[in-house]
């Protein structure tokens, strides 16, 4: 009886920090997920230029990626518990007082802040997801959190900023938040056990080669997915036509997250990634010259649908690699940096070469080095699902 009740309070607890991984890691970035609409209001309401713009939502890309500067003191110091509740906290007032100011220099401050707060929850539930039975499974509702939550973001904010203008965003995520705050108490009391202490250290030649990987993925997704509607543009795709598709995409990428969850633990890791992998590349060559509507479709939402495939199958692998939370820490840092230099990098090869052909064959590069990368770092000498 009593091993019954432990299996059963075990079972318990990993659903309720599956939960509050979910939550938390959906609520985090969703105002990035959802920027086009908010970036629209921003300008429409507060009058902000597309460059003030563009540096208050790089600034909250930037916090929510140095939050993994702290984190590196913090994750062995802190309780999780305590510091899921205290960054939590932060993130909450955070979107209160951005609902209260009118003016871009403190609203920038703020979502600096916030984001800070939001980057530090965020590095617990990929740290924790490391930790819970089948990471694939755990990752791949992880990224399926986030893509739903963006695409409700994007089909009802608008309506809100209609109505209560560009405080209805701030306010949701902060409420939403703290209906959510009792999970909190669901992550781990530690990251890392008796018995995973026990085990071999972190492997840091696999772990840079796993950092890289990251780092070369979202590199690629970035700098294509920057430009698809600029591809589409050049090819004479009508912008309507070409949103249908962009939406049609998103459905995509939930589908594809979807898929990770049911298959990742079913199947040969592996194969899985050298598959996702390969669809993800031959999508983005296939979006390579001139595109009738029916390729660039198909390319975009192949693409869509693999990128959010093979992406929990990376992370549940450097799982593997590390159970105490300092690789997911740096991850974190990685997922930053290839999202900023993406589309930096795209941008100069595409105005340098007046054309997105030298920019996909690149991304198609970055997304076969990092299948390379992530083959590479694989764990050996345990079973991995």
């Amino acid at each position: 009886m009593p091993t019954t009740l432990d299996a059963t309070t075990a079972l318990t607890a990993n659903r309720l920090g599956l939960a509050a991984i979910v939550v938390f890691a959906a609520l985090t970035p969703s105002l990035l997920m959802t920027a086009p609409v908010v970036a629209a209001q921003l300008a429409s309401q507060l009058a902000l230029s597309p460059a003030q713009i563009g540096q208050l939502f790089s600034a909250e890309l930037g916090a929510m990626s140095l939050a993994t500067v702290p984190a590196w003191f913090w994750l062995r110091r802190v309780a999780p518990r305590r510091a899921a509740l205290l960054a939590a906290l932060l993130f909450i007032a955070g979107n209160i007082a951005s609902a209260t100011v009118a003016s871009y220099p403190p609203l920038l401050v703020l979502r600096f802040l916030t984001a800070l707060g939001g980057g530090s929850l965020m590095i617990l539930c990929m740290a924790s997801a490391a930790n819970l039975p089948n990471p694939s499974r755990v990752y791949g509702l992880w990224l399926l959190g986030q893509l739903v939550l963006g695409a409700l973001g994007l089909a009802l904010l608008p309506g809100l900023f209609a109505r209560h203008g560009l405080s209805a965003c701030y306010l949701s995520l902060a409420a939403l938040a703290l209906l959510a705050l009792p999970l909190t108490r669901a992550f781990p009391a530690s990251l890392l056990t008796q018995q995973q202490a026990a085990d071999a250290p972190l492997h840091k030649g696999k772990a840079l080669l796993g950092l890289a990987a990251v780092l070369c993925f979202y590199l690629s997704l970035s700098g294509v997915w920057t430009f698809i509607g600029a591809i589409a543009q050049a090819s004479g795709i009508d912008s309507n036509a070409s949103g249908r598709v962009l939406a049609l995409a998103t459905l995509m990428g939930i589908l594809g997250a979807a898929l990770a969850t049911g298959l990742g633990a079913r199947l040969p890791r592996n194969t899985l990634l050298v598959l996702g992998f390969a669809v993800m590349g031959g999508s983005i060559l296939a979006l390579r010259g001139q595109l009738p509507l029916a390729r660039f479709a198909l390319a975009a939402m192949a693409f869509k649908l693999m990128w959010t495939f093979v992406l929990p199958l990376v992370l549940a692998t450097l799982a593997d690699l590390d159970r105490s939370g300092r690789l997911m820490n740096a991850i974190n840092l990685m997922i930053g940096a290839g999202l900023a230099a993406g589309p930096a990098i795209a941008g100069h090869m595409l105005q340098a070469t007046g054309s997105a052909g030298s920019s996909l064959l690149a991304g198609a590069a970055m997304s076969l080095l990092a299948l390379l990368l992530i083959l590479c770092c694989r764990a050996s000498g345990r079973t991995l699902h």
